[in-house]
């Protein structure tokens, strides 16, 4: 291109255009020269076209009015990389901004740590994220900005609130996980496998809070954690703390102990050898031990747990805790109205070692140890037969209303004899709750916004002085209003929630093997099984039921 050149300095960092517009045969076109320096290889440097575009007007000028005065700018420039930190608000990332060279220099791992030093980012850097991130510009197109995080700060863990810490367990837990005593800690006598302690033992320790774990942000400040706080302690009937340690709960009298809902109780307890018709009924404002059956129409009733180390035939059992039968209950079910001559009621769980002709009903959930056979059950949890951890009982020819999972090894018989379940119960009772909660919240929705139409109306307006207080006190009672509204529309939302949690838990699980003539019903969603299946899940999705195999 005549009466134009380009150059580099001595170090070729620089990038000078020179133009003679004595020898311009035309008016120069800056595009065309900026794609000549291009062509010549120039542009391993940062080529700047509007200095070029610059240079080429002033060149232009001199051309048309006759000057021959020279025209050398520089118009390029080798540039390394440009590095810029940023944090963010709360201090706790940090973030290195970098764009890539223009035929310059990448700078390394410790270079970019020592910047970061520099820019206030002290703590929390990480070598493989700056890595990371500047191997991202070895193919970045030059001048590409790329943002990442490098810095990360360590947030302050609380301390953990002080724990409650039961040092004997449940009877209920001790049948399905047994463990060992520790006479070290409770004076216990071994009653088959269950736990009773005597006056003064220690059932219950509160173990201290933590002090939680200090932090800090990129900028290198620590942040204080919070202790944990001292969490009351509930007493239950029969028990009370220690004369010599605040944080133990010891009994005040022999009974069978009990943990549930951070309360330990101790629950004064009837002990028997056997209920017949020698020792006649129970019915105790505590807990019922029973060392030994239950025998034909023999009825308890108690206040706490009931506990059989036996077999319970053609009896009625109610608690008002948990009932546990570790033999085994038995009946038959007479024609007249259905009903069954042996009867199991409790508000808590039932754990039984197997079961036939039994009308079972629970609060919480069933647990039989190896067979349900000819029984109707309405279960407020989950029916499990088997081992908690591994269920491998069988259960057929059953009436079942579980508001939870059902598992076990073997689900049906190879006679094919009916065994029916059902989860409707459960889902109508959330509905009913949800409908009536869902009418009251629309109700307090209108009212609401009435009254805020009124409050606003009344503020663009001037109220008198003898109305100030009345107002007020509308203006509490909108937002004490508002308050109960926002409430309610959160219960609302976990209403919805526990709705679909619920359907998600209908399921009836095969552990074993599922014959046919099995039936899961949701309302008026049903499925049978026609045929044998091995291990196999039947669970509620999409509202309708799916089989599936278990691998």
């Amino acid at each position: 291109m005549k009466g134009v050149q380009f150059s580099f300095d001595e170090n070729r960092n620089n990038v000078t255009l020179s133009i003679a517009p004595d020898q311009l045969e035309q008016e120069l076109n800056a595009q065309a020269v900026y794609e000549a320096m291009c062509e010549q290889g120039f542009n391993e440097v940062y080529l700047s076209q509007s200095a070029i575009k610059a240079t080429c007007d002033k060149a232009n000028h001199f051309f048309k009015t006759k000057d021959t005065t020279s025209v050398m700018e520089q118009v390029g420039e080798r540039r390394h990389c440009e590095v810029e930190f940023r944090i963010s608000e709360d201090n706790m990332t940090g973030y290195a901004i970098l764009t890539a060279p223009h035929g310059g220099q990448i700078p390394d791992v410790s270079q970019v740590l020592r910047l970061a030093q520099k820019a206030n980012i002290r703590r929390g850097l990480g070598k493989k994220r700056v890595k990371a991130l500047l191997n991202q510009l070895q193919d970045a197109e030059p001048g590409k900005r790329i943002e990442g995080l490098i810095a990360k700060g360590l947030p302050p863990r609380d301390g953990r609130s002080s724990r409650q810490r039961p040092l004997v367990p449940n009877a209920l837990d001790r049948v399905l996980r047994p463990q060992q005593s520790n006479e070290k800690k409770v004076d216990m006598r071994n009653l088959g496998e269950i736990v009773c302690v005597k006056a003064h033992a220690e059932v219950l320790r509160r173990e201290p809070p933590t002090k939680g774990r200090s932090g800090f942000d990129v900028r290198g400040n620590k942040l204080v954690s919070k202790e944990g706080d001292w969490m009351p302690l509930k007493l239950g009937n029969g028990t009370a703390i220690s004369d010599n340690d605040e944080n133990l709960v010891v009994s005040t009298i022999a009974g069978m102990p009990k943990y549930q809902d951070l309360i330990m109780q101790v629950d004064d307890t009837f002990i028997c050898p056997g209920v017949n018709v020698g020792t006649g009924h129970v019915n105790y404002e505590g807990s019922v031990l029973v060392n030994g059956d239950v025998t034909e129409n023999m009825i308890i009733k108690a206040k706490g747990d009931v506990t059989v180390n036996g077999f319970a035939e053609s009896a009625t059992i109610e608690a008002g805790g948990d009932i546990i039968i570790t033999e085994g209950a038995m009946g038959k079910q007479q024609d007249v109205m259905r009903e069954y001559t042996c009867q199991l009621k409790a508000e808590g769980s039932i754990y039984i070692q197997h079961g036939q002709g039994v009308d079972i009903i629970c609060g919480s959930g069933l647990n039989v140890g190896r067979q349900l056979a000819h029984c109707r059950v309405s279960s407020g949890g989950g029916v499990t037969i088997g081992r908690p951890e591994n269920p491998q009982g069988n259960i057929f020819a059953c009436e079942v209303s579980s508001q939870g999972p059902v598992i076990a090894g073997t689900v049906g018989a190879i006679s094919g004899s009916t065994l029916r379940i059902d989860f409707s119960p459960g889902l109508n009772q959330l509905q009913a709750r949800k409908d009536f909660f869902e009418e009251l919240l629309k109700q307090i929705r209108s009212n609401a916004s009435r009254h805020k139409e009124k409050i606003d109306l009344i503020n663009n307006r001037v109220v008198p002085k003898s109305l100030l207080d009345k107002v007020t006190e509308a203006k509490e009672m909108l937002r004490h209003e508002t308050t109960l509204l926002s409430w309610m529309e959160s219960k609302s939302v976990e209403l919805m929630e526990a709705k679909q949690q619920y359907q998600d838990s209908a399921r009836l699980i095969a552990t074993k093997k599922m014959y046919s003539g099995v039936s899961v019903k949701l309302n008026n969603r049903n499925w049978r099984s026609e045929r044998e299946y091995e291990r196999a899940k039947v669970s509620y999705d999409m509202h309708q039921w799916k089989y599936e195999p278990i691998t």
